[in-house]
């Protein structure tokens, strides 16, 4: 977002001190660790950098919070009522959504609680909210009894500075490779693609590598031990200057197959990063993927949490290379077309500037 308004003209001076330590960091913190001392003591000398950094910015004509900014939504909006400007949320995800998903709120019924007030909060208090799909903003509409004009709709995209197609040199192998990566949460599926896998272990043709970590590797590790797969490679985590490789030596790329609410109202980044590379993909089929991609031209869509129809997927893949150009070609001129960080960051600055007039907030001379 930040790299696209810079494209499109706009100035943007970054403020920001980081508070996580990475996501286990956050995870510890969601499940109680918010009230020890060392936290606190961390939150405040965390604030006392980023205003410190705040007075040093000037003037601007609006603030955007980046996610997960709901958790400095009201600090903000202290800031920007002092200074008279509009404040705008990527919202981009639901906090309590996915602390629901993963069962924090069972776990620790207070802190669950506490996250759904903060952000019921968060999502009022701005001028305006970003969100990429439009299932998702129903969504918060319903949850948090927001208007539908709080909202403007741009889309994730990829950052197309990394992930841009890259040539390789052919294989002699004979394999042809299906590839995840991602991180292993119940949202992407990853234990259908295991089953997948299983259905095609007696093509010794069709090799699977999925990469990655997160709570669910454990279990899709041991499904893949349990039916002896020796089609399916587990790799760690990859360096991001590296995965583009990966991705160009790969036939097909997978995409996301979980059923639950944050999966279906999404269109993962991943998704749009395969089109970014040129490749083919499959994922699951979801109204929010159908709105943004035309199924059979820009990617192949299957039945989510249907394994056999994943494998039905890949062999079509495997034994039609036209079908495969065709995804790979028409796929990236889609995603040149509306979805490149040039693209994300016009329609935002549009929308910026759309609220600015309509408020009364735009400034004679603006940048």
């Amino acid at each position: 977002m930040i790299e696209g308004l810079k494209r499109a003209g706009a100035e943007v001076a970054e403020c920001h001190v980081q508070l996580w330590h990475g996501i286990q960091d956050r995870v510890q913190v969601a499940s109680g660790g918010w009230l020890r001392p060392r936290f606190i003591v961390r939150v405040v000398r965390t604030y006392w950098k980023l205003l410190r950094a705040y007075r040093k910015i000037g003037d601007y004509d609006v603030m955007v919070l980046g996610y997960p900014g709901q958790l400095d939504v009201c600090l903000a909006r202290i800031l920007t009522w002092l200074r008279r400007r509009p404040l705008v949320l990527d919202v981009f995800m639901s906090l309590y959504l996915i602390a629901s998903e993963r069962g924090l709120p069972d776990r620790h019924p207070i802190t669950g609680r506490l996250i759904y007030w903060f952000e019921k909060l968060a999502c009022h208090l701005p001028d305006l909210l970003i969100q990429d799909t439009a299932e998702y903003v129903q969504w918060l509409q319903r949850v948090y009894g927001l208007p539908p004009d709080r909202f403007r709709l741009v889309p994730t995209g990829a950052d197309d500075r990394v992930f841009r197609p890259v040539k390789v040199e052919g294989r002699e192998d004979g394999c042809f490779r299906v590839l995840y990566y991602g991180t292993f949460i119940p949202n992407h599926g990853v234990e259908y693609i295991v089953e997948a896998a299983r259905m095609l272990r007696d093509d010794p043709t069709i090799c699977f590598e999925l990469i990655g970590e997160g709570p669910t590797k454990a279990r899709a590790m041991a499904l893949a031990k349990e039916y002896g797969l020796s089609n399916v490679t587990f790799t760690d985590w990859v360096d991001k200057r590296e995965l583009p490789r990966k991705a160009a030596e790969a036939d097909v790329l997978l995409g996301v197959f979980g059923t639950t609410p944050q999966s279906v109202m999404t269109v993962q980044n991943k998704i749009y990063e395969g089109l970014a590379m040129a490749r083919p993909v499959i994922s699951g089929d979801a109204p929010t993927v159908r709105h943004a991609l035309t199924h059979g031209q820009h990617l192949l869509l299957c039945q989510r949490a249907n394994p056999q129809a994943l494998a039905e997927g890949i062999l079509a893949l495997r034994e039609d290379p036209a079908l495969r150009r065709r995804l790979a070609d028409q796929g990236h001129g889609c995603f040149q077309e509306r979805f490149t960080m040039t693209a994300i960051g016009q329609m935002m600055q549009k929308h910026l500037i759309e609220m600015l007039t309509e408020n009364h907030f735009l400034r004679t001379g603006h940048r």
